[in-house]
């Protein structure tokens, strides 16, 4: 081989005008990958967790509509019986019945009970799976009265 053909053979290709130097494209990739699979696991942390914390304040609605409606069963039995035609709650046991009702739920709130009407708040926590921002407590509030049935 004579020493021309060795001096081409090391120079690489040959570059002209509008030539330019072929350079490695590995790892151009890697920064995209990275990025948009970063912004796909938040986009699924928020349907995850926002489905969460959706299901957790529906089941404390359930729960303190439950348990105002254990509460409210509980009138004053004495003066139904007697003919009254407004029927009185029990406000001791009415109370008792919607925190015990609270209480075997495995959840926490509170309970009132005005004259006719009970009202439970239900407190539910709930902790974030995939979003790193810890936990939150979600509440819902519900109120009862017994039914009046006319007086025909």
């Amino acid at each position: 081989m004579s020493a021309a053909a060795a001096a081409r053979r090391t120079a690489g290709p040959a570059r002209g005008p509008g030539r330019r130097a072929a350079r490695s494209e590995g790892g151009q990739a890697t920064a995209f990958v990275v990025v948009m699979t970063a912004a796909f696991l938040l986009c699924l942390g928020l349907v995850f967790d926002g489905g969460g914390v959706l299901r957790a304040h529906t089941r404390a609605d359930l729960l303190a509509q439950e348990a105002a409606r254990a509460g409210v069963q509980h009138i004053d039995w004495e003066a139904y019986r007697a003919g009254s035609r407004q029927v009185d709650l029990d406000p001791i046991a009415a109370g008792a019945a919607a925190r015990a009702f609270l209480t075997d739920s495995g959840t926490t709130g509170t309970v009132s009970v005005e004259g006719d009407t009970v009202t439970v708040t239900c407190s539910i926590g709930y902790d974030f799976a995939l979003l790193p921002i810890g936990s939150t407590t979600v509440e819902a509030t519900a109120t009862a009265r017994p039914y009046n049935r006319p007086v025909a």
